[in-house]
């Protein structure tokens, strides 16, 4: 048995701390694997938005999500097409402060025929996720799943990782999972704030 990969980290790290009933963001839907897992672990008293700009993204995520909806044991789920920069806006006011976990999966969407020169951009992965430190709970984590592999992903990587070691320690415990012999593989950032 090998290490578990960095998705695997992130759906683990949320699953200890998420409980049911709350509320969680995915800040980049993608597919919509992690909009179901945060969904899953909210139950059906929870909820959960999910942003992104495609949607081709967005409708690939609505058929996962009803393929699992018969179980009723997913939270609600609303899936927005906008930009994650935007997300303190768009979330309700009630939200801020209580939200119990935030997954951003970046890059571009993951599908078969997608248009892979959509991808997340630095500026708005930045300011989502200084959004995202104001709408969290205490003990709430952020999960960032970072891919330097691809164009334009290591500056992204690099700018979202500079961004989180700069963050006081007073505010937030930053943490970092990664396979060290390459440069390029896919990462994980962890913040739990304080």
């Amino acid at each position: 048995m090998g290490f578990l990969s960095v998705l695997s980290c992130a759906h683990q790290s949320i699953s200890s701390r998420l409980q049911p009933g709350e509320v969680a963001i995915d800040a980049t839907v993608g597919t919509g694997a992690d909009t179901l897992f945060l969904a899953q672990q909210v139950g059906k008293r929870g909820q959960v938005i999910g942003f992104d700009i495609q949607s081709e993204a967005l409708t690939l995520a609505q058929a996962r999500i009803r393929k699992h909806s018969e179980s009723n044991k997913l939270g609600s789920i609303s899936l927005l097409e906008l930009s994650h920069a935007r997300m303190a806006e768009a979330v309700p006011e009630g939200w801020v402060g209580k939200v119990g976990a935030i997954m951003f999966n970046l890059g571009y969407l993951p599908a078969e025929g997608a248009d892979t020169s959509i991808i997340t951009e630095t500026m708005s992965t930045i300011a989502a996720l200084e959004a995202a430190l104001t709408l969290l709970r205490p003990r709430g984590i952020i999960t960032i799943v970072l891919y330097p592999g691809h164009d334009g992903g290591a500056q992204e990587a690099g700018a979202v990782s500079r961004w989180a070691s700069t963050l006081p320690v007073e505010q937030a415990q930053v943490v970092i999972y990664r396979q060290m012999q390459r440069e390029t593989s896919p990462y994980l950032i962890g913040i739990e704030k304080k």
